[in-house]
């Protein structure tokens, strides 16, 4: 039997976790941040983040039984090392896992980590489909691939596809690195942030963006402008990954950051987080390098090329960032009493790295995700957690 498919315009209206949306020759382009940042950095490794959409879902409510999402994908193909795995796109209904798929073809980005240079081949676009669904009325998210640029192109159902109002929950912001956009997560309602949001009951803005929390004043003045009941801000492995800045630099740049943050917010609850616990860059500054060894064995990892002796000249290590972080929450909540910081070595410390190792040497693994991500419900959305918030 021919299914009758019913054609649905993608529009702004179906996308939540997004800045805003682009219209491109090929789609609907979500952008977790605004043109006006994106404007203000050329860096390439910005650019292709932002635009991989941790956290992004599409949200209606349906009848259907069989969804098809065309999208055109952007792969990443690391040369000399496996294949990565195709991306996940996850269906919840009714707030429960109810199927995944996954998109061939769409355009890959082949990256030589030895020299930094990539090249884009173009590819064609693909469909997830989701059949075998119940009849009766259904509230669907289809959560995008986290480490996926997609361009949404068609979306296709065999019943009327209604918007659905903003919910009732608290909006959370949360801002990170790789770690927080998602890593080495097996699929994107397996990231640790949105483990966070379902465990907490929270609306999750995921503005984690690999290699690029930075203290960029853009990215600052993006989560100023972004509506939030709740905000989060997970400072200091990217310093420490790039060599971006000394300790004489880090700590105006975390006070500016977090006053551009007030701005927009001054008494929402401000949860700042340390960096977790990472081995080789606890006490060894960066940067970090690819393990071009490991590479040569066709694996992916890395290592800290700076020297422990660094230090002394302020560069920036794991430990001398949560001893400074520490020491700005705690001034600065003497007159900022929504203000609040949590060392990220409670979310993962020696213990969890004995058991759930970091397998790149850098980023958790699926397991350590959601470990990471129940903790944090359990430390910050408590009903005395300091982002605990009441639905609007």
């Amino acid at each position: 039997m021919t299914t009758a498919w019913i054609t649905t315009p993608l529009s702004a209206e179906l996308v939540r976790g997004a800045a805003e949306l682009e219209r491109t020759e090929r789609g609907l382009l979500p952008h977790r941040l605004p043109a006006r940042a994106r404007a203000q950095c050329a860096d390439p490794q910005l650019h292709l983040v932002e635009s991989q959409p941790s956290g992004v879902r599409l949200v209606f409510r349906t009848r259907a039984t069989a969804i098809e999402l065309d999208t055109l994908p952007t792969k990443r193909a690391y040369l000399g090392a496996p294949p990565r795995p195709d991306g996940v796109y996850d269906l919840l209904v009714d707030g429960r896992p109810a199927g995944s798929a996954s998109v061939t073809g769409g355009d890959t980005l082949r990256i030589d980590m030895s020299t930094g240079t990539a090249e884009r081949v173009p590819g064609p676009a693909g469909t997830a489909r989701f059949t075998g669904l119940s009849a009766g009325s259904k509230l669907v998210e289809i959560w995008l691939p986290h480490n996926e640029t997609t361009e949404l192109v068609a979306l296709r159902t065999d019943a009327p596809v209604e918007p659905v109002p903003e919910p009732g929950r608290p909006v959370w912001l949360h801002h990170g690195s790789s770690i927080s956009h998602g890593s080495d997560a097996e699929r994107p309602t397996g990231v640790w942030p949105a483990v966070a949001a379902s465990r907490g009951g929270v609306e999750l803005v995921n503005l984690g963006l690999g290699g690029s929390a930075l203290l960029d004043p853009f990215t600052a003045r993006a989560l100023r402008d972004t509506p939030a009941d709740v905000i989060s801000v997970k400072l200091g492995i990217n310093l420490v990954n790039t060599d971006v800045m000394r300790m004489r630099a880090f700590g105006p740049a975390v006070h500016g950051f977090l006053d551009t943050i007030r701005e927009g917010h001054p008494g929402t609850p401000l949860l700042v987080v340390s960096p977790i616990l990472c081995p080789m860059h606890e006490d060894t500054p960066g940067p970090t390098m690819p393990d071009l060894s490991a590479l040569a064995e066709g694996r992916l990892a890395f290592r800290a090329a700076g020297d422990p002796a660094e230090r002394s000249q302020g560069k920036l290590t794991l430990d001398a960032v949560r001893e400074e972080l520490a020491g700005i929450v705690a001034r600065r909540s003497a007159e900022d009493p929504h203000l609040h910081l949590l060392d990220g070595r409670e979310l993962y410390g020696e213990a969890d790295f004995a058991e759930l190792p970091l397998p790149d040497g850098l980023h958790p693994d699926g397991a350590a995700h959601r470990r990471i991500g129940e903790r944090f419900a359990r430390i910050a959305f408590s009903p005395d957690g300091p982002l605990a918030a009441r639905a609007r």
